[in-house]
């Protein structure tokens, strides 16, 4: 197996391994520490925007002006749009199914199914991020993209946590055994290392599609963290207004350093 495949192997594993610890809370609690979880998914999300840029579309222009035979903001502009465009079709889908599932049975089941379906879903653009980020490494190994990568990794895996536990928690409070829990919640992040072992087989082996893979994990983490990671940390912000916008200024920042630092 080539080196940077197993890198973005080992990373996905860790996001999944996030996803199995937030899971896990269900053994402890019945309700979630909001409090917690806001400030949790403002710092992921500040990651994310800010590793959107740093870690993939920068390298994704830089790439594209040394291989790509069209100009490079045209190849990044076209990758983030269609990741963006990926993301905005599986919610669409995902709702839609979701919407129809409500509007003929009130079954739980059928509840709790669709809720997996939808976090599975959208675990499969961040593995692919993260498997992106490590096999560009390939062709440009240094401590910054390498940095870059895990920060990438890192911030997918903020975010997968309280994915974790919105999955068990909900079912716990539905009468579901404390295992049964975990092992669905968990089970949600199983395709992320499949996710990421494909891009990152994508990018080492094909490396024309660099650029345009780069810029497409780019869109799709740019339209999580907008449309659903912020709008979500910022809840009850009447009672505590700046908890979650200090977990994201905290997060963009601390990705911001660790580029500066590392360039």
């Amino acid at each position: 197996m080539n080196i940077y495949v197993f890198f973005a192997l080992i990373a996905t594993l860790g996001t999944w391994l996030v996803t199995a610890l937030g899971a896990a809370t269900v053994v402890f609690f019945k309700s979630q520490n909001q409090k917690t979880l806001n400030i949790m998914l403002g710092f992921a999300s500040g990651v994310m925007i800010a590793a959107s840029f740093w870690s993939l579309l920068q390298p994704a222009i830089e790439k594209a002006e040394k291989t790509a035979g069209i100009p490079a903001y045209l190849v990044a502009t076209i990758g983030f749009l269609s990741g963006a465009f990926f993301m905005w079709v599986s919610d669409k889908v995902v709702t839609f199914a979701r919407k129809n599932t409500q509007s003929h049975t009130n079954d739980t089941t059928q509840r709790i199914i669709m809720l997996v379906l939808s976090i599975t879903l959208h675990n499969i653009p961040e593995g692919l991020a993260v498997g992106v980020a490590f096999g560009a490494l390939q062709g440009n190994s240094t401590t910054e993209s390498l940095a870059g990568a895990i920060s990438v990794a890192v911030g997918i895996g903020l975010q997968n946590f309280p994915e974790g536990a919105a999955v068990s928690v909900p079912m716990r409070r539905e009468g579901y055994s404390r295992k049964k829990c975990f092992l669905i919640g968990q089970a949600s992040g199983i395709v992320e290392p499949i996710a990421g072992i494909t891009g990152a087989l994508l990018v080492v082996y094909i490396e024309k599609l660099l650029p345009y893979a780069l810029s497409f994990a780019a869109g799709a983490m740019i339209l999580v963290a907008v449309h659903e990671l912020i709008p979500e940390c910022q809840q009850n912000k009447d009672v505590q207004p700046y908890i979650a916008t200090t977990g994201i200024v905290l997060g963009f920042t601390a990705m911001m350093l660790l580029d500066v630092m590392l360039g």
